[in-house]
Order: C-alpha cells, then sequence, then structure tokens
C-alpha cells in the first residue's frame, strides 16, 4: 500500500518542483519571450489586427520548443524529441495557410496539425497502459464528442473537407486520450486542445457559432503550453536525463 501511494505522489507536479520545469535562465527567458508574444498576439486577435496577429502567430510555437529545448538536456528523451516534431508540425499548422486561400488553406491548416497529433500519438503511445484509454466508458464521452461534432459540422462540410475533418477528429481524440498516460497536466492540455479545435471547426461548418481567434489562439497556446508542462513534469518524475542541469547551457 505504501509503495502504491508513493507511486501516486511522484504522478503530480509538487509546488517546489514547479520551477524545476525551467531549470536553466534560457528555459525561462524562452518561456518569457512566449508569454509576451502569446499576449500581443491576443490583442492583436482582440482588436482586429490581422497584420500583428499572423505575424505573432508564426512566432508561438518556435518559442514553445525553444522553452522546451532549452528546458532539456542531451541525450533528450524519445518523449521530449517527438514533441519537439510536434511542436515543428504544429509551427506548419501555423504559418503554411498563409500562403494559400479558401479551402485550400483549411486542408493545409488540418494537414499540419493532423501531422502534429500523429507525432503526438506515436510520443504517448508507451504510456497507453497508465492512460484513460483503458477505460472503455471515458473512451465512449471522447468518442462521442467526436461523433457529435462531425455530425454537426457535416452539413456545412462539402466532401474532402468532411474527410478531413473526420480523420482529424479521430486522431486528436485519439491523442487526448493517450495524453492522459503521461501526465495531469499533459491531459488538460489536450483536452483544452480539442476545444480549440472544436470552435475552429464549428465556426467554419455551422452558421450558428461564432467565435473570434482571441478565444481560439488562447484556447490552442493554453493547450500546448500545458502539454509540454505534463511532458517534463514527466521527465522529472521518471529522472529521465533530459531535464536540463547543466550550468554551461544556462
Amino acid at each position: 500500500m505504501t509503495d502504491v501511494v508513493r507511486r501516486g505522489q511522484r504522478s503530480r507536479l509538487q509546488p517546489h518542483e514547479v520551477p524545476r520545469l525551467l531549470p536553466t535562465p534560457t528555459a525561462r527567458a524562452a518561456a518569457v519571450a512566449l508569454a509576451m508574444v502569446t499576449v500581443l498576439h491576443l490583442v492583436a486577435q482582440a482588436v482586429g489586427d490581422a497584420t500583428a496577429a499572423r505575424l505573432t502567430q508564426v512566432a508561438l510555437m518556435p518559442l514553445l520548443a525553444a522553452t522546451v529545448w532549452c528546458a532539456t538536456s542531451a541525450p533528450r528523451s524519445r518523449l521530449v524529441r517527438l514533441v519537439l516534431v510536434a511542436l515543428g508540425c504544429a509551427w506548419l499548422g501555423d504559418s503554411l495557410p498563409g500562403l494559400f486561400a479558401g479551402d485550400t488553406a483549411f486542408l493545409v491548416m488540418v494537414a499540419g496539425f493532423l501531422a502534429a497529433q500523429v507525432v503526438y500519438v506515436v510520443a504517448f503511445w508507451p504510456r497507453r497502459r497508465a492512460s484513460l484509454a483503458r477505460r472503455p466508458g471515458v473512451v465512449a464521452v471522447y468518442a462521442g464528442v467526436a461523433l457529435l461534432l462531425v455530425g454537426v459540422c457535416a452539413p456545412g462540410a462539402p466532401g474532402p473537407l468532411l474527410a478531413a475533418v473526420v480523420v482529424y477528429g479521430a486522431c486528436l481524440v485519439t491523442m487526448a486520450l493517450l495524453a492522459t498516460g503521461v501526465h495531469p497536466l499533459t491531459g488538460v492540455g489536450a483536452a483544452v486542445f480539442l476545444v480549440s479545435d472544436a470552435m475552429i471547426a464549428l465556426g467554419a461548418f455551422t452558421p450558428w457559432f461564432t467565435t473570434s481567434g482571441f478565444w481560439v489562439m488562447l484556447t490552442y497556446v493554453v493547450g500546448q503550453c500545458l502539454v509540454v508542462a505534463g511532458v517534463l513534469a514527466r521527465c522529472i518524475h521518471s529522472a529521465e536525463p533530459s531535464i536540463g542541469t547543466n550550468p554551461s547551457r544556462s
């Protein structure tokens, strides 16, 4: 019983461990830069400055990836390496749609984020036995939400777009379930990410749902940051060599 309690305690991020998520000055500087750019981006979204919003959006994921990179040290674990790849794919989803228009831009965005979700799934797969994916009731709830979202969006999504929504929705739900096996913060972040993408889909394919880019981007950034925080916390709890403590990197 004592061992079980200790394992449960290790699965949660303790208050004194919070600073250890960003153990180097460079990691903390990258996190501060991310916070500042996020505020600028959200202000641009709120006031409708499309140019400023576009310029700041493309800087968000690189800054988050820089935070992860500076918070970890070589040899970085498989989990950390794949999360960095997923953030790179998300950056493509943020950046490339600006080069296209209409449905093509939407499909390019979905392709970028679909790649990110697939990489996240691969990254989280080894922890599947600790995730909510082993609980049929929870899986049913997540699947039900996805099916409801697809059903609501289907009338307004023509052929290729509907297929993209279905495939992406399945990968997103899978990622959200597997994320719960990494760390509670990662699970919450994946759920927030799901909310952000749901708002995008509803805004694009239904006539009755309206939301601003502010809320979409707020939930997107918060979701990604929580996913990353959970991954870094997992590295601490599992004593992986990825958390950077080498003063030469500061």
